[in-house]
């Protein structure tokens, strides 16, 4: 995924590496927000 964003913007220019690391940061939370929903639900083989 890191690979595919890097090539979307170009790496000389500032505005494309600060779009770049807001993107990355987004991600980040958004995978943060994920695993705190996720956070003591039960996920043994009794819930499938």
């Amino acid at each position: 995924m890191a690979q595919s964003i890097a090539r979307a913007f170009p790496a000389n220019s500032l505005r494309s590496s600060i779009a770049r690391h807001l993107l990355l940061f987004a991600l980040a939370v958004l995978l943060v927000a994920a695993l705190r929903a996720g956070y003591g639900l039960d996920l043994s083989a009794g819930l499938f």
